[in-house]
């Protein structure tokens, strides 16, 4: 059983999580045609701008209710009717999200009830469809966010159909978490794709953030990602597949709503988990398993194989959201390595099942204190860690929300087969290049030739 540490200090010092708000602007961005609306000051907004433009290289559609001192102190119920009138008349999008910031839930204020208030002064914009979610940025972290927004979409577009589950066959809904990149989401389609099924993603991050240049010239909403149109079928589905431990509460609501049989997965880092993976697609489609996933899955025992001698014994020390958290260890300790320093942003049940011997909730302050005590050879955390690893004297990888100064980290492939070979050869390189375990050669002071201050006699 792993020891969960509480935290212990009344402040973060050196942040490590992304908060909850962020991770539900995230899920709304990975609908067709939306845009999500902090409703909250527009410092708040600018600020979780920041870091999505760094982590993905990409103009990123979200707006604010600009919440000032007058809204928050008078009520700022005018300020959310009009941002979102404001928006449906410009940029007519499909959807809109509401997720609130900390200002407005300390306020005390109600999502729901400014979405009806705005639902009653405008019906001329009853088509575009507006779903609030309650997201203080002091509670949970970017996966809890993620999580509830995708909770609270359900609610809104899925109808209550339980006996219509599996009227389309071939068709598999997949419920995938903010620990997911854009790679990941591909690489999960293209898997599913592979025994002859139709996987429709909620949300699919992959079709709107994965880096591509859109056709139109300015578009202020996201361009690709779930269709609001498709959310509607998925009570139809034959299964649905979850990725992430945190995403139980929207596989639940799903479940109870449509009827449709679920499988779930923590994760699908490494060799033990994407068997499960692949043995499960090949029951649910009675198809074989494609020679190319046997030739991958050949391919990751040689990488291990290759690298065993670098990963073996190795120590590792890893900050990182609860899911994400769990499946780098599960990857790490299935190399051989030892994950020395576990540091995660909020309690979550999966970690008590993630086979570390202890978990700390905490910040980056205590994960360099956990890494320097463990003599950790490795970091493995998102960018914010960086000048962390350099007080450490160690390499970091980054891993995580945000990646900012470094390129196509939203786009790298974790999961699968294809995925934790890459992975391997990665960490490999990195620990060969810093030379651990090296044996470098002895020189005597006796073989050295001597320095004179004179000319030879």
């Amino acid at each position: 059983m792993t020891e969960i540490l509480k935290r212990s200090k009344a402040l973060s010092v050196n942040p490590l999580k992304a908060s909850s708000t962020l991770g539900a602007s995230l899920a709304i961005m990975g609908i067709n045609r939306s845009i999500p609306m902090i409703h909250g000051s527009q410092g708040c907004t600018a600020f979780g701008k920041v870091f999505f433009v760094q982590h993905f290289q990409e103009p990123i559609p979200l707006q604010t209710s600009a919440l000032d001192q007058i809204g928050t102190v008078m009520g700022s119920y005018d300020n959310l009717v009009e941002g979102l009138a404001t928006i449906c008349s410009k940029s007519k999008p499909d959807f809109i999200g509401v997720p609130t910031s900390g200002l407005a839930e300390v306020q005390g204020f109600d999502v729901e009830m400014g979405v009806k208030e705005f639902r009653k002064k405008h019906p001329e914009f009853d088509r575009t469809l507006v779903v609030p979610v309650t997201t203080p940025d002091f509670r949970g972290c970017l996966e809890s966010g993620f999580a509830d927004a995708v909770t609270q979409i359900i609610k809104a577009t899925v109808p209550d159909a339980p006996g219509r589950a599996g009227e389309r066959r071939k068709q598999v809904n997949v419920l995938v978490g903010a620990s997911l990149t854009s790679g990941d989401i591909e690489a999960l389609k293209e898997t599913i794709e592979a025994f002859g099924l139709r996987p429709v993603v909620v949300p699919d991050v992959s079709g709107s953030l994965d880096g591509h240049l859109a056709p139109e010239t300015y578009n202020a909403l996201t361009t690709g990602g779930t269709p609001v149109s498709e959310l509607a079928t998925l009570g139809l589905a034959r299964a649905t597949i979850v990725v992430g431990a945190s995403m139980t509460g929207p596989a639940d609501e799903l479940r109870s709503r449509t009827g449709v049989p679920d499988i779930r997965f923590d994760h699908l880092c490494g060799l033990d988990a994407t068997d499960a993976l692949v043995m499960a697609l090949r029951d649910l489609s009675g198809a074989e398993v494609p020679e190319r996933l046997d030739r991958q899955r050949a391919q990751l025992l040689d990488a291990m194989l290759d690298t065993h001698f670098m990963m073996g014994f190795s120590r590792v020390a890893v900050g990182a959201a609860p899911d994400l958290l769990v499946a780098l260890s599960a990857l790490l300790r299935g190399t051989g390595a030892e994950v020395c320093a576990a540091v995660t942003t909020a309690y979550a049940p999966v970690l008590s099942r993630s086979g570390l011997a202890a978990v700390k909730i905490g910040d980056l302050e205590d994960l360099e204190t956990m890494a320097r005590n463990g003599g950790a050879e490795l970091l493995v955390c998102n960018s914010h860690g960086v000048a962390t690893a350099e007080r450490l004297g160690i390499p970091v990888y980054r891993a995580g929300f945000p990646q900012f100064h470094w390129f196509g980290g939203f786009a790298k492939t974790w999961i699968g087969y294809r995925g934790g070979r890459q992975v391997l050869f990665d960490l490999a390189n990195i620990l060969t290049a810093s030379e651990r375990g090296e044996v470098h050669p002895h020189r005597s002071i006796y073989g050295q030739k001597p320095e004179y201050g004179g000319r030879c006699a």
